[in-house]
């Protein structure tokens, strides 16, 4: 299995170097293919210039086979031969934007079981913003305000992105609506890396994360908050014991 990297927004603005950087190095190198799926940006009708903004940031950290796969909808996620694209990807990047719909078009489709075959294989899945948010097992949407099934690589877990804007006020209703899950609240420049591979995940009670950026991960569990910077290093359970 490969890794997993959470971000929490302002993916391409210029401050994500840290755990970008990073994913690349565990994706194999700047020669590695990088495929950027635009498919949160797509409602407002962005996904071109959010995907294109993605190629540069990537280029300009030196990768040099980085390219967008057109998936916006359910009908392309479900394209064989974008499918094969994400598929042979060592680096799949879910930008952000519209959550439900970026859930919705990924789910059950077959660009989806493609990253899922490429993690398997040791690719580095990654999101940021709607894209870290729609890896977990819950999402918030918060546009009807309702708690929504993921795509569960994270067990348990739900991300509160752009914590350090408007993320963290959301802590207080979602800790009513999830009491036994772990709430993710991710600051914009920031991101959170697993620091070990996914290997044995579902033998293991916890996966272990590292803080890449200039921001904090505050993780709320029942009662209980805590924030984390740059460098340091925190667990999440990924099943219920």
């Amino acid at each position: 299995m490969g890794y997993l990297l959470l971000e929490g927004g302002a993916e391409f603005g210029g401050c994500m170097s840290e755990p970008d950087l990073r994913a690349i190095e565990l994706a194999g190198g700047f020669e590695s293919p990088i495929c950027i799926i635009p498919a949160a940006a797509a409602p407002d009708n962005n996904h071109k210039r959010a995907g294109n903004n993605g190629v540069r940031w990537f280029q300009s950290l030196g990768a040099r086979n980085v390219f967008t796969v057109d998936v916006i909808d359910s009908k392309s996620a479900n394209d064989s031969a974008l499918a094969a694209s994400v598929r042979t990807s060592k680096l799949i990047y879910l930008l952000g934007g519209f959550p439900r719909h970026l859930g919705e078009t990924l789910k059950d489709s077959q660009c989806w079981s493609a990253a899922l075959e490429a993690h398997t294989a040791g690719a580095v899945i990654a999101g940021s913003s709607a894209g870290a948010m729609v890896l977990c097992e819950h999402y918030y949407d918060p546009y009807e305000k309702k708690l929504l099934r993921g795509l569960n690589l994270v067990p348990n877990a739900c991300v509160l992105p752009h914590h350090n804007t408007f993320g963290r006020a959301w802590a207080g209703q979602l800790r009513q609506m999830l009491p036994d899950g772990t709430l993710i609240g991710i600051d914009e420049h920031t991101g959170m890396l697993s620091t070990d591979s996914f290997t044995d995940s579902r033998m293991k009670t916890d996966v272990e994360w590292g803080v890449y950026g200039g921001g904090k991960v505050t993780l709320y569990r029942s009662e209980s908050t805590a924030g984390y910077g740059r460098g340091e290093r925190f667990s999440i359970q990924t099943k219920r014991l």
